[in-house]
């Protein structure tokens, strides 16, 4: 029986099914925190180092259970602090509940030490559903909305607890007059599907076309079997945005990998060279590496309809779930007797797999960046969970990593915000503790927030059934992402004192708190290095000391692009030569045959 409005909120989290909240504490939630302690670990809270950190977690949660997480802060600063791990969850689509503390109710509107107008602040994050609760007899309608939308919207919502409330007398049921409601636990997940008749009209489309592209994405995670029927069946290849790189295995021979800034030279040819594409599941918000205006016909699924014929002017915009819909428009669909499209996209891929490979294994100053991914690759323990951040490393993440059946696989796609990765492979381990766990980062996002996470890790890592939490960082002592951008779209030298990082030892850092930690110099060593980390009894921080200069080339480089590189060079890039040199490297094996060049060693 709940004794007061905390013990009840905690009590109805519990009925639908909350049994883990990631926070901070603060006396702004006191109440609650007390509850927290009374309910004997069910919920667990989970105390992070950041409430940044708590916000990310929640997401990652969302992403990969498909339940809401849920994040806890105190009022004032800790509120303000949930605010872009929330963003992500938003923007990718991710159920989460934020619940944060509110001075004193009798305060407010007296500029109050920590008084911030939180329903303003939170109004566009939890647009669907933000309230600042005034009374016990709102708690119980309060919880079931912010549950119901989050998980019916996929979305975030808020509830803002003020400090005295927290301590009231529960009101499990309220009087039944006039002005109250009754509200009920549970959500159903319709299905959606488009009419016969719409799909019927996608249907001669997809027939007619003589060379159809697929792109998906993060809606196409639960689709997989449906997406491999219909590009059977239409003889496409298919593309995945970054969000839906777990949705298809990379060993399909018509899976063309990444798209955009971050993509592969398949996709790039099939997306010029089509003349149908079927967009499933995707927010891709990069038009230019769609194909032109014009020179394809177009069709698309996607479960919110505000993203419907956005990024590219469709004849067809079907608004359903992805999988449901793809099995009811498969009996519509003509299998294509001429498989040539189909066998040029697998020649295209295989080509492409060699290229990387090649390009892994040029030598650089000391490592190359993409030899550690590719190395990685075959070694990431079946049905792993793989995080990455945002950055340079996301390119290799993109390339390299070759995702098998079982795994699943996430990053901050929309806010692309650094600092993800490492609270995201967190709230996996905690998820999924059976299940190995491997976050890959640039030194700037371990500066940022990466060697808290690690607290966090040291906190809680014994209790996980499987210890096995890689956490790759890549050296560079470059924000390196940025410093391409500025030569390549701005054609502006790396500016020093923005890109250059200070040093930091991240693998000694993580036996300081108990870790495992493995320096890596060496090219020859990187093997070892990974094997080591996968055997070792406990997390472990592999930093691997990468030559910035390795180029994350684009899957095709505009005549702009080549434009403003010249031009950084012009400008006296401090590291031109270097930079030129392992461009070089890098384009000359589009070029070159593979069969023995691929697996030569360093140079």
């Amino acid at each position: 029986m709940a004794q007061n409005v905390s013990d009840f909120l905690i009590d109805r989290l519990k009925c639908w099914g909350v049994h883990r909240i990631y926070g901070y504490p603060g006396d702004g939630i006191n109440g609650i925190m007390g509850a927290l302690e009374r309910a004997e670990d069910d919920p667990r809270f989970i105390q992070v180092r950041h409430e940044e950190m708590a916000s990310f977690m929640a997401c990652a949660h969302g992403k990969f259970t498909g339940e809401v997480g849920v994040c806890l802060a105190t009022s004032g600063p800790g509120a303000i602090h949930l605010l872009n791990g929330l963003y992500d969850a938003k923007m990718d689509h991710s159920p989460v509940l934020a619940i944060v503390g509110q001075q004193a109710r009798s305060a407010l509107g007296s500029f109050y030490q920590q008084e911030v107008d939180l329903v303003a602040l939170f109004k566009d994050v939890a647009s669907d559903y933000v309230l600042q609760l005034s009374d016990a007899d709102q708690v119980r309608h309060a919880v079931d909305c912010a549950m119901r939308i989050a998980m019916a919207k996929k979305t975030v919502t808020c509830l803002i607890f003020p400090h005295d409330l927290q301590e009231e007398k529960a009101v499990e049921s309220p009087a039944r007059v006039h002005g109250t409601t009754f509200s009920g636990v549970g959500y159903q997940q319709p299905r959606i599907v488009p009419e016969e008749r719409d799909l019927r009209r996608a249907a001669e489309i997809l027939n007619e076309g003589k060379r159809v592209a697929m792109l998906i994405g993060a809606g196409t995670l639960q689709a997989g079997e449906a997406v491999i029927e219909t590009a059977d069946v239409l003889g496409a290849g298919v593309a995945k945005a970054l969000l839906g790189k777990a949705a298809l295995p990379d060993h399909l021979p018509f899976v063309t990998g990444s798209i955009g800034l971050l993509g592969t030279e398949p996709t790039w040819k099939m997306m010029q060279d089509c003349d149908t594409l079927l967009m499933v599941g995707s927010g891709f918000p990069y038009s230019e590496f769609l194909p032109k205006e014009g020179r394809a016909r177009g069709v698309q699924i996607d479960i919110e309809s505000r993203m419907l014929n956005l990024r590219y002017p469709m004849e067809v915009a079907l608004h359903g779930d992805s999988r449901l819909t793809l099995e009811a428009l498969l009996p519509m669909l003509r299998r294509k007797e001429d498989r040539s499209w189909r066998k040029k996209i697998k020649e295209w891929v295989k080509d492409w797999w060699e290229i990387l490979e090649a390009r892994a294994m040029n030598s650089a100053n000391p490592i190359n960046p993409q030899r550690v991914f590719w190395e990685l690759s075959p070694r990431i323990p079946d049905n792993s969970i793989l995080c990455a951040d945002s950055g340079s490393t996301t390119s290799w993440w993109a390339r390299d990593l070759k995702i098998r059946p079982g795994m699943m696989a996430s990053v901050s796609g929309t806010l692309a915000t650094m600092g993800s990765a490492c609270p995201y492979a967190v709230a996996a381990k905690f998820a999924f503790p059976e299940r190995s766990v491997i976050a890959t980062a640039g030194d700037g996002a371990m500066q940022m927030n990466g060697n808290n996470v690690l607290i966090t890790v040291e906190k809680y890592w014994r209790e996980w059934a499987n210890k096995q939490l890689l956490f790759v960082v890549i050296n560079n002592r470059d924000l390196n992402m940025v410093t391409w951008e500025e030569r390549i779209l701005a054609g502006d030298p790396k500016f020093e004192a923005s890109q250059t990082l200070p040093d930091f030892p991240y693998a000694e850092y993580a036996k300081t708190l108990g870790l495992g930690g493995v320096r890596v110099e060496r090219p020859e060593d990187i093997v070892a290095a990974i094997e080591e980390g996968l055997a070792a009894d406990r997390p472990t921080v592999l930093e691997f000391m990468c030559d910035p200069e390795v180029p994350p080339l684009p899957p095709h480089i505009s005549l702009e692009q080549a434009t403003n590189f010249m031009k950084s060079v012009a400008k006296g890039d401090k590291d031109r030569w270097r930079m030129i040199k392992q461009s070089v490297k890098d384009m000359v094996e589009n070029v070159v045959p593979h069969k023995e060049h691929a697996h030569r060693g360093e140079e």
